[in-house]
């Protein structure tokens, strides 16, 4: 009896942080170890959307977890038959959290947040039931993460395959849902021929009942269909450089041989029952439901979360996944500063807005932004929903790319925004992507990125010399251009702005022009001197400087070989930018703090002026810095102090479009995160411990201009 009055007492509580909100509905459940209801209010003479309270017991605190608490909010709204709350606030003896609930605020599905908006705010904010079939998405979402990690366990414990680690399993997964996407959005009569030469229609073969009836057989012609789709054209894209990107390489194969694993898979992505209403009512002519009737984001996050659940962290994918709250803290401050400019809103209205990650991994930023840029088309005034429409799949069609140099991950980056109606998004694989040519500068609106950082480090035997030679030849060839990798006491790759030739110690790779290959030569860096050459900082919008620094006379040169690669993919992340655009960079805090990197942040922002008191000859300015907690990447195996760097690019002067404008500095916001609502436990981030995401503080004064 005690328990009960305790979580009563807690309850209440809870409500009385929310005096305006004058309305409220118990919610019925059958667990013992919680209490909850709706609030809701009046906004002059309007009912707000309701706000979900939900009081635990102790030692239940794991359902603040995003994706727990999505199951656990879908099974306490089952019955009611209004809108569904845009807001939760959960409370135990401890903790306590709000939450943005179902990436109804243009975000990336549910995420926890600073507060829950006042009485005059909070009906401003799109009401969940604008789906019809919202609550169908979301008991499928739940299957779905389900039936996906069962599937997981199965190949690794029971019905084991050929596969080498768990890694491979959810490359499989992601094969098989490329399959699924011709099975939902291609014609009834697409065929392709099997093994034997015989032409098979492709939707009686891609089928877990026919798999169920056929066995080893379906097993075989789903993998001839595989060859036969992989490369189709509807999944090709071209890059920027011209050079056409299928998703998969044409050595590429499925690798799984178990009808039970095909089988298994399969009915979990395809028998989904019929699709319903938010009444319950089966919508006609929908009485089997496919993936192409789930709400896309909601794809999206399944295939985040399964990817984050169930891949090995260390030495597999971990390494190259930001956490979900340092995404969504990122893309949250850029859409809100994206939204007050008016110039880059006329791009993104006129489908010409464009986004880039050139370090993308499986492309999270890319697949947070598209929810956010869909969720500010979706508010946009004055523009029939029919326009809205056709801008959004335009914008999913051109306004993504992404690179990265593990053929995998661009594979999974392809496959998950396919799942979310973007298989045209221009994700490619690059050995580099500091010096790719698919990359053209001034080109993307925002760029948000996470690259690699640190220089690694070598065993002293003969095998760690050898990688230690052989990754300082190609750092010496990033660094000095395309030339063949050698050893020489220094060199010069500067293009001399007096004679108007390359000047270069080594030899240089050119094209029929007699260019170098290479846009990525320090072009920012020119020749002031008619006799020894002496290197001076002139800083362009599409020019480079960075992999040479001054001395101490102010003369530029080459350095070696151990510099930062992050340094390097801030001065290349600028370039690409168009002149006015956003980058925001996760980056370890030596580049921001220690005294040999200063000619870097001077580099970025100019030198003070005495007289002025402003900021010249910079490329940027330097709207915030964000710094992150020691174990936010603890799970790829480095505690290295890291902090997000925003910059926004300088415009350019009309007249002369290679010149800067001197825009003035201003403030630079400042905050610390010391948690970010998990912590690092047995080699996964735990949401349950009851940390807060500090982030979310941080985002909100951060666009109330604290």
């Amino acid at each position: 009896m005690a328990a009960a009055v305790t979580l009563d007492k807690r309850y209440l509580d809870l409500r009385n942080n929310y005096h305006d909100y004058t309305e409220h509905t118990p919610l019925s459940t059958d667990n013992a170890f919680l209490k909850a209801g709706l609030i809701w209010g009046e906004d002059q003479g309007n009912q707000t959307p309701s706000v979900l309270l939900i009081a635990l017991e102790p030692g239940h605190w794991e359902y603040s977890r995003e994706d727990k608490l999505d199951q656990l909010a879908y099974e306490l709204l089952a019955t009611v038959n209004g809108d569904w709350p845009v807001f939760a606030h959960l409370q135990d003896d401890k903790n306590s959290r709000c939450y943005s609930l179902f990436g109804v605020d243009g975000s990336d599905g549910t995420h926890s947040v600073d507060e829950v908006p006042s009485i005059e705010l909070i009906r401003n904010f799109e009401k969940l039931e604008k789906d019809p079939t919202f609550r169908w998405s979301m008991r499928i979402y739940t299957r779905l993460m389900h039936r996906f990690d069962a599937f997981h366990e199965q190949v690794f414990q029971t019905v084991k395959d050929r596969v080498n680690d768990k890694n491979d399993i959810i490359e499989e997964v992601a094969k098989l849902l490329f399959l699924e996407t011709f099975r939902v959005h291609h014609d009834e009569g697409l065929t392709f021929t099997d093994h034997e030469g015989k032409k098979q229609r492709f939707r009686e073969i891609f089928d877990y009942r026919y798999v169920a009836k056929k066995g080893a057989v379906a097993v075989e012609q789903i993998k001839a269909a595989f060859e036969a789709f992989k490369v189709h054209d509807d999944y090709v894209v071209t890059s920027d450089d011209g050079i056409p990107n299928p998703i998969f390489p044409k050595d590429e194969h499925l690798k799984l041989s178990q009808p039970k694993n095909y089988e298994t898979l399969l009915e979990a992505m395809q028998n989904l029952g019929p699709v319903t209403d938010n009444q319950g009512r089966t919508i006609a002519g929908k009485e089997e439901g496919t993936l192409a009737d789930v709400a896309g984001d909601l794809l999206g996050r399944v295939f985040d979360v399964f990817l984050r659940a169930n891949f090995e962290s260390k030495g597999g994918l971990g390494v190259y996944l930001t956490p979900n709250p340092v995404k969504q803290a990122m893309l949250e401050i850029a859409m809100h500063d994206i939204q007050q400019d008016n110039e880059t809103m006329e791009r993104l209205t006129a489908g010409t807005f464009r986004f880039c990650d050139p370090t993308c991994g499986s492309f999270g930023f890319g697949s947070v932004a598209l929810s956010h840029i869909e969720s500010v088309v979706d508010h946009l005034a004055g523009m029939s929903d029919t326009k809205k429409r056709s801008l959004k799949t335009k914008l999913r069609e051109t306004a993504f790319t992404g690179a990265d140099a593990a053929p995998r991950m661009v594979m999974l980056a392809r496959v998950n925004m396919a799942l979310q109606g973007a298989p045209k998004a221009k994700i490619f694989y690059t050995e580099n992507s500091l010096t790719t040519k698919a990359f053209k500068p001034n080109s993307f609106d925002l760029i948000c990125t996470n690259p690699p950082f640190g220089t690694p480090k070598f065993s002293n035997d003969k095998k760690g010399k050898d990688s230690k030679d052989h990754y300082e030849a190609q750092m010496e060839q990033v660094l000095g251009g395309f030339r063949p990798a050698k050893t020489v006491s220094e060199y010069v790759a500067y293009y001399d702005y007096v004679k108007k030739t390359w000047v270069d110690t080594g030899d240089l790779y050119l094209d029929e022009k007699g260019e170098p290959k290479w846009a990525g030569y320090r072009t920012d860096l020119r020749n002031v001197s008619n006799k020894k050459p002496q290197y001076r900082l002139f800083p362009t919008p599409s020019g480079l400087a960075l992999g040479s620094k001054p001395d101490g006379k102010g003369d530029w040169k080459p350095v070696g070989a151990t510099i930062d690669p992050a340094v390097l993919f801030i001065d290349r992340c600028l370039q690409l930018l168009k002149p006015g655009g956003r980058l925001l960079i996760v980056l370890p805090d030596g580049v921001l703090c220690n005294s040999g990197d200063r000619y870097v942040r001077e580099y970025i922002m100019g030198r003070k002026d005495d007289k002025t008191g402003q900021f010249v000859g910079g490329k940027a300015i330097v709207k915030a810095v964000l710094s992150l907690p020691a174990d936010t990447f603890k799970l790829s195996g480095t505690g290295a102090k890291t902090s997000v760097l925003y910059l926004q690019k300088r415009n350019v002067s009309k007249d002369d479009p290679e010149q800067f404008l001197p825009e003035p500095q201003g403030d630079v916001f400042m905050a610390v995160a010391e948690t970010l609502g998990y912590v690092v436990k047995n080699n996964i981030e735990d949401y349950s411990a009851g940390v807060p995401n500090d982030l979310d503080k941080i985002v909100g004064a951060y666009r109330r201009g604290e």
